[in-house]
């Protein structure tokens, strides 16, 4: 096998492991799966998760910094497309069902995961609210949205939505929080930010 191959084959394992990575998380928790949980999921040796991942913070960066560039690039790419800030907190909502059980339990565990990936994750809602945040100042300003400030705009939205994927045991029960109630707390987030005409 030449270097080339080794490099691709290199690759291809470590995209197997980080796709193995982000379902057991979603699965199993952030902080209660093993790298040996990995490793089963995968179908490769304990050793070669090490052989990629230093050690378990490392892989958890790495899914979260994956998964934040994804969902960044798929809010960003949606947004573009997006008549106001109800259709695009509609957007965000289908981004997060895309991902619904690994982003639970991002939000469910993240005080307790290590340093970087708070950050990642920070940076996650970063990009999320640039994007919410311009459309709703733009309706503030036309009158069709109530004055606020634009970060309590956006965390209120963000605990709503995260309030019921916290408790998705309660409103669920194993179901899709979003795909049950994502309409209902939209338009009810609206009603409460809309300036009634």
């Amino acid at each position: 096998m030449n270097r080339n191959q080794r490099k691709q084959q290199k690759e291809q394992t470590r995209k197997i492991l980080l796709e193995a990575a982000f379902s057991e998380f979603g699965r199993r928790g952030i902080m209660a799966t093993r790298m040996s949980d990995i490793a089963v999921a995968a179908g490769v040796s304990h050793g070669t998760v090490f052989a990629h991942f230093e050690n378990q913070e490392a892989l958890i960066s790495a899914v979260i910094e994956e998964f934040g560039e994804k969902i960044a690039l798929r809010t960003h790419e949606l947004a573009s497309q997006c008549k106001g800030v109800q259709e695009l907190l509609a957007v965000h909502l289908l981004c997060i069902e895309e991902s619904e059980a690994f982003y639970t339990r991002l939000v469910n565990e993240a005080r307790f995961l290590p340093q970087v990936a708070r950050d990642t994750f920070i940076m996650i809602q970063s990009a999320v609210s640039f994007h919410i945040s311009q459309s709703a100042q733009a309706e503030m300003d036309q009158g069709r949205l109530i004055k606020m400030p634009l970060h309590l705009f956006f965390n209120t939205w963000v605990g709503l939505v995260h309030y019921y994927l916290n408790n998705s045991d309660l409103f669920a029960g194993g179901d899709s929080v979003i795909k049950r109630y994502g309409p209902v707390l939209l338009e009810h987030f609206m009603s409460l930010t809309r300036i009634r005409q």
